[in-house]
């Protein structure tokens, strides 16, 4: 049997198993806050797994390695402060914000749950940050698919667009489909097989060196990749970059407390409480998997230097080095199991920003405007409808992709971060906080963080500092010149100890 025959086998078998968690997701999802949020009955490991695998995408293993076999260690700084900000997301916002929703209103979306936090008898909070989810993840659905058409062509030498094509059928099968569980049910398994390819490619990749101790000098000194006399300062996190890049770096770990498609796991818990569980599985799953990312790239810089007859498939960002390794390191069959958790990881992302954005469309969109609550059966039908509407518009962004799946991921990252993370931690923290204030810093966050990247100037420092602060600033400014209705004030108190007693 051909290698690629043996790929072909192990991805089919892959696309059938999430294809039948969407049917029983299907069976399990008659109402519409089964659909969107899973009846808030979703255990704390399914939960880590679920967060943990759609937010990272196929940026784990492709990106990132990608990022660090080009530029070295310095690009790891990224790693330190996503897994920085997923701890503090757990520790602080999930269990608080599962509590608040609860008590506003029973909220089963971001959008929502500011509306009803916040009691704006506007409606403009709730349409201004559906409108954000929208614009955002188009942008971030995207990524996904052009690391979808990039899989295809490095690990079947085939067409970028055929690739994107399945890639985008079955991820939009199986969400619009099964819903909420269908999505989180598929990203345990995503999850599974993504650490488990972090942990086996670099072991086997590594065992394959003449001498393994050369992962820790030969970029410094040794041609490889796009440095044709080395990398003097591959190993050190600091030597080549400016302070500003370090703090731009690390500022992704800021742009957790703002990510909805991370955020609605919290509101998906079971109780409260189970956010602390939740906080142990999914950090522990977060930090071996960038670590495994890491050695990835390191093993890469001495594996196809010292082997010419083999090489990078792409040849641009470098980010297909891992699917390389294991293309060029394992039994066909085994390589493909392998291969499949790079498509885990790109779809596992894409089918939960998917869902999102059908929420907002639905639930903070259509049901403003109609005059009557639909039934469930509408409201669902209409999510499904979304769902679909937002693949076609970033598979026509995508076919012709110009620009990397990093700097994709990091401009809608960005973006949630700005626009929402001051308004959910002063949401859940600071009893002050008006609508009027986070309507000011939603907006001033969101727009920050596209005239930066438009201006040009993410290169002297990542658009999400300056976003944030301006963003935290005038939430605060326009909250004390404002005043919020006393509901609002009991109501925090009521949450607080709700999720205190949990």
């Amino acid at each position: 049997m051909q290698q690629q025959a043996w790929f072909i086998l192990a991805i089919v078998l892959y696309l059938l198993v999430m294809v039948g968690i969407g049917i029983w997701g299907y069976t399990k999802s008659s109402e519409y806050e089964d659909y969107t949020v899973g009846g808030r009955g979703l255990p704390p490991f399914v939960a880590a797994l679920s967060a943990g695998a759609s937010d990272m995408s196929g940026w784990l293993l492709m990106g990132l390695p990608g990022a660090l076999f080009v530029t070295g260690l310095s690009e790891a700084w990224i790693a330190i402060g996503l897994t920085i900000g997923a701890w503090a997301n757990w520790k602080w916002v999930a269990p608080r914000l599962r509590a608040y929703s609860e008590v506003a209103g029973n909220s089963i979306t971001l959008p929502s749950f500011f509306e009803n936090r916040l009691h704006d008898q506007s409606r403009l909070l709730r349409i201004v940050s559906a409108a954000i989810i929208i614009f955002f993840f188009v942008f971030y659905v995207a990524s996904g698919m052009v690391a979808g058409g990039r899989y295809f062509e490095a690990t079947f030498d085939g067409s970028y667009f055929t690739g994107m094509l399945i890639v985008a059928a079955v991820t939009v099968l199986y969400t619009l489909i099964g819903g909420f569980l269908a999505v989180s049910y598929t990203d345990v398994v995503q999850g599974i097989l993504m650490f488990s390819a972090l942990v086996i490619v670099p072991i086997m990749a590594l065992m394959s060196l003449d001498n393994p101790s050369d992962v820790f000098t030969w970029a410094t000194t040794h041609s490889y990749g796009p440095h044709p006399e080395g990398n003097p300062t591959y190993f050190s996190l600091f030597a080549g970059v400016s302070a500003s890049v370090i703090i731009g770096n690390l500022a992704w770990g800021l742009g957790y407390f703002g990510q909805p498609h991370v955020v609605v796991r919290f509101l998906a818990l079971r109780t409260p409480g189970d956010a602390r569980a939740g906080r142990f599985w999914g950090i522990s799953w977060m930090a071996l998997s960038m670590l495994g990312a890491v050695v990835v790239a390191m093993v890469a810089t001495v594996y196809f230097s010292q082997n010419p007859d083999v090489a990078v498939t792409d040849q641009e960002n470098f980010e297909t080095v891992f699917l390389d390794l294991a293309r060029i390191l394992f039994h066909p069959l085994i390589a493909g199991i392998v291969l499949t958790a790079v498509l885990a990881a790109i779809m596992s992302t894409m089918s939960s920003q998917m869902l999102v954005v059908s929420s907002s469309l639905v639930e903070d969109l259509y049901r403003v405007v109609a005059k009557k609550r639909p039934s469930n059966k509408v409201l669902v039908l209409f999510s499904r409808l979304a769902v679909l509407g937002v693949a076609l518009i970033a598979f026509a962004m995508s076919i012709h992709p110009n620009e990397s799946i990093l700097g994709l991921v990091s401009f809608a990252w960005a973006g949630f971060g700005a626009a929402f993370g001051p308004v959910v931690v002063a949401s859940l923290y600071w009893p002050r906080l008006t609508s009027a204030g986070a309507l000011a810093g939603m907006i001033t966050g969101a727009v920050v963080a596209v005239g930066w990247k438009l201006a040009g100037w993410s290169s002297l420092i990542y658009e999400m500092v300056p976003a944030v602060a301006l963003s935290a600033a005038a939430l605060l400014i326009v909250s004390l010149v404002t005043r919020p209705p006393q509901a609002a004030q009991e109501e925090f108190v009521r949450a607080q100890r709700l999720a205190a007693a949990s």
